[in-house]
C-alpha cells in the first residue's frame, strides 16, 4: 500500500460538509473524493483530512491522505480522481507521496482558517454564498482591540456550539488578524486546534464590536464568562474558508 497526501480545494455551497453522512440528505466532499477514486482505479478507500468543515463552509487547502494498493505516477493519480470530479465543486490542486505513518488529522502542527466580510449596503451578486454581507459601517480598529483579548490559551465555552464533541474547551489561538481591502474585510485565525463553530462564533462577536453594539473589552468578558449565551451570534458559514495546514 503506497500512502498519498493531497491539497484538496471546493466550495461547500449546497454541501453537508467534508464528513460523509449514513443518511445523506446532501452531498459531502468525502463521498465525491472516496468515489471518483473507485471509478478511478476500482479501489475502495477511506479518505481522512485534516479537519472536517460544516455545511456551506469552504476550503482553499485541506489537506486528505488515503491509501492505493496499485502504485501509479502522481500526475496521473491527480488528473484521474479530477476527471471524475468534474461538475462537482472539488478539485485536487496537488498530491505526494508521504510514509505510510502519516496522518493528515493528527500531524497538523497549525491549522489556518479566514473569514471574509463584505462591508457594504448593496447585497451580493459575484460573492454570493461566498462571504457575509454586512451593511452598517465597521470599526476595524476597535475590532482588532476585541480580537487580542482571545488570543493565547482560553476556556472557550463561549464560542462553542452546543453539539460540540471535544473533550475539552481549552483550546490555543496562536493568531487572529483583521485586515481591509476595499470593501473586503478578511479575518484570518490561526492555531493548531479548534471546537464546533468556534471561528464563526468568534468573527459573530467581532461583528458586533465593529457595529458598536459592544465594546472591546465586552469580548473579554463574554470569554471570561465561559458560558455561549455570553457571547455573539454564529455568523454564516458562507464567509468561512479552510485554508491550509502546517506539518
Amino acid at each position: 500500500m503506497q500512502r498519498y497526501k493531497a491539497i484538496v480545494e471546493y466550495d461547500g455551497t449546497g454541501l453537508a460538509g467534508w464528513q460523509a453522512q449514513k443518511s445523506p440528505a446532501m452531498p459531502t466532499v468525502q463521498e465525491f473524493i472516496e468515489e471518483a477514486i473507485f471509478k478511478f482505479c476500482q479501489e475502495t478507500v477511506r479518505v481522512q483530512c485534516s479537519g472536517r468543515t460544516d455545511a456551506g463552509v469552504h476550503a482553499r487547502g485541506q489537506v486528505i491522505h488515503f491509501d492505493l494498493e496499485a502504485e501509479r505516477e502522481l500526475y496521473k493519480i491527480q488528473h484521474g480522481i479530477n476527471y471524475h470530479l468534474e461538475n462537482k465543486p472539488t478539485a485536487l490542486l496537488n498530491i505526494e507521496k508521504v510514509h505510510a505513518e502519516f496522518n493528515a488529522r493528527f500531524d497538523a502542527k497549525k491549522r489556518y482558517y479566514r473569514y471574509h466580510i463584505i462591508n457594504r449596503q448593496a447585497p451580493l451578486v459575484l460573492e454570493k454564498n461566498r462571504a457575509w454581507c454586512i451593511h452598517k459601517e465597521l470599526d476595524i480598529p476597535a475590532m482588532r482591540e476585541a480580537a487580542g483579548f482571545l488570543v493565547g490559551q482560553h476556556d472557550f465555552s463561549s464560542f462553542r456550539a452546543a453539539e460540540c464533541q471535544a473533550n475539552s474547551p481549552i483550546k490555543t489561538l496562536d493568531k487572529i488578524s483583521i485586515s481591509q481591502e476595499g470593501d473586503t474585510v478578511y479575518i484570518d485565525v490561526e492555531g493548531l486546534s479548534f471546537l464546533h463553530n468556534m471561528v464563526r462564533n468568534i468573527v459573530g462577536t467581532l461583528k458586533l464590536v465593529g457595529e458598536g453594539k459592544w465594546q472591546p473589552a465586552d469580548v473579554k468578558k463574554a470569554l471570561e464568562a465561559k458560558d455561549r449565551c455570553a457571547a455573539g451570534p454564529t455568523a454564516p458559514a458562507c464567509g468561512l474558508y479552510f485554508m491550509k495546514v502546517d506539518y
